[in-house]
C-alpha cells in the first residue's frame, strides 16, 4: 500500500476531490436566499463579479442581488486578482477556483519542512475532509491556509522577500492573514522582512490602479472600511466568542477576548533560546493557524481548513502520545466530519451547530499546544541536521 503515500497519487486525489466537489454543487441546482434563487457556488460569484464591478466603476461593497447574494467583504486588490476567473464562464471558473484552492493546500504541505515524506502524506490526508467543506462552499480558505504555510516555508529557507509576499497576499485576501507577519520574529533578517512587507503591501494595495483611477480606488477603500466597521458586531462565529455566547448566554466583548487570545499567542515568544529548534517554530506556526480561526468572530465551517492544517502540523511534527491522538481524532470527528452526511444529522442540528462544537477540538488542541510552547524543551524533537 505504499502507493497511497506517493506524491502523484495524493495529487490525483486532491484534483479529483476538487472536480467532484465542484460538479456535485453544480448538479444540486439552485438555493433560495431571501426568496430569490442563487447558485450553490454563490461565494465564487461574489468573488468573480467583484472584478466586473471594479472595472465598471461600481461600489464593490453594495448588494447586487441580480448577480449574487450577500456582500463582497474583501479588498479591492482581491477583486483585481479575480481577473483570470472573471473571463471564464461561471461553471468553468468555479471549477478552476476550487482547483486552485486544492492545489494551494497540496503544494504548501508538500513543501513543508518535515524529516520524512510520510508525515507530509498523513497531513495531506488528514486535512482533506476539511478542505472539501471549503470547496463545497467555494470559499478562499484553502488559499489562505496555503499562503500562511508558504510564508513559513520561505522563512525556513531565509527567503524573506517571498515570505513577505505570501503574508501581504493573505492580508489582501482576508485581513486576518496579516497575523502571519508575527512569524518574522522567529528569524534573522528582520529589517529585510519589514522592508519587503512594506514593498509588497504598497504594490499590492495599488494594484487596482492598473484598471481604475486613483480617485476610484480611494473611494473603494473608504467603502470597504465602512463595511468592515459595520460588520464588526454582526456575529460571534464558530469561535471562542461563539462558545462563550452559546454555552453561557453572555455577550462577550469581542475585542477583549481577541486581545487575551493575542496575548496567549505571543506568550511563548520570550523563549528566544528555543527559536533555533525547528519543532518550536513549527509549533508556533500551528498555534497561529488555529488562532486565526478560533478567535475570529466571523469564523464559519469552511474556515476550519486553516485550523485543521495547524492541528495536523502540531500532531505529526512530534512524537506520538495517546492524549494527542485522542485530541486529533476528536478534531477529525467533530470539526472535519460533522458537516458531512456521514455524521448523524440530529446530533449536528441539536448540539454541534447551536453550541458551536465544531470549534471545541481546535480550542483544546490550541490550549495543549500553547502549554507545550511555554513549558517543553524542543531540543530533543528537532532533527540534528536542522539545528
Amino acid at each position: 500500500m505504499t502507493f497511497l503515500k506517493k506524491t502523484n497519487f495524493i495529487l490525483g486525489i486532491y484534483i479529483a476531490v476538487a472536480m467532484i466537489a465542484s460538479m456535485a454543487e453544480v448538479l444540486k441546482g439552485v438555493k433560495v436566499f431571501d426568496g430569490q434563487p442563487y447558485t450553490r457556488y454563490n461565494n465564487f460569484l461574489i468573488f468573480k463579479y467583484a472584478f466586473s464591478n471594479l472595472i465598471s466603476g461600481k461600489d464593490l461593497y453594495q448588494l447586487y442581488p441580480d448577480l449574487f447574494f450577500d456582500y463582497f467583504k474583501y479588498s479591492p486588490t482581491f477583486a483585481a486578482l479575480m481577473a483570470p476567473f472573471a473571463i471564464l464562464p461561471n461553471v468553468p471558473g468555479y471549477f478552476a477556483w476550487n482547483l486552485l484552492n486544492a492545489l494551494a493546500v497540496f503544494f504548501a504541505i508538500k513543501t513543508f519542512p518535515a524529516d520524512h515524506d510520510d508525515k507530509r502524506a498523513f497531513m495531506l490526508y488528514f486535512v482533506l475532509l476539511a478542505l472539501l467543506t471549503n470547496l463545497q462552499n467555494a470559499q478562499s480558505n484553502g488559499i489562505m491556509a496555503a499562503l500562511i504555510i508558504f510564508s513559513f516555508n520561505f522563512f525556513e529557507k531565509r527567503r524573506v522577500f517571498w515570505a513577505a509576499l505570501c503574508i501581504m497576499l493573505s492580508f489582501y485576501l482576508k485581513i486576518f492573514g496579516v497575523a502571519a507577519a508575527v512569524l518574522f520574529l522567529l528569524y534573522p533578517d528582520k529589517l529585510k522582512f519589514i522592508a519587503a512587507a512594506l514593498f509588497w503591501g504598497i504594490l499590492l494595495g495599488i494594484l487596482p490602479l492598473l484598471i481604475i483611477s486613483p480617485d476610484q480606488l480611494l473611494t473603494q477603500y473608504q467603502s470597504w472600511l465602512h463595511l468592515l466597521q459595520s460588520d464588526q458586531s454582526v456575529s460571534y462565529g464558530i469561535s471562542v466568542m461563539g462558545i462563550l455566547h452559546s454555552w453561557l448566554g453572555v455577550a462577550p466583548d469581542k475585542m477583549l477576548v481577541q486581545a487575551i487570545g493575542l496575548m496567549l499567542l505571543l506568550l511563548p515568544l520570550p523563549r528566544v533560546s528555543q527559536f533555533t529548534e525547528r519543532t518550536f517554530r513549527q509549533f508556533f506556526l500551528a498555534s497561529l493557524l488555529i488562532w486565526v480561526v478560533i478567535f475570529n468572530h466571523k469564523a464559519e465551517s469552511p474556515t476550519f481548513i486553516i485550523a485543521m492544517c495547524g492541528a495536523a502540523i502540531w500532531y505529526f511534527m512530534q512524537p506520538r502520545r495517546p492524549v494527542h491522538l485522542a485530541l486529533l481524532i476528536f478534531a477529525f470527528v467533530l470539526t472535519a466530519l460533522s458537516p458531512t452526511d456521514i455524521f448523524p444529522r440530529f446530533v449536528r442540528k441539536m448540539w454541534v451547530l447551536p453550541f458551536k462544537l465544531k470549534a471545541l477540538p481546535c480550542i483544546l488542541i490550541w490550549a495543549r499546544l500553547t502549554y507545550q510552547l511555554l513549558t517543553e524543551r524542543f531540543n530533543g524533537l528537532t532533527p540534528a541536521r536542522d539545528r
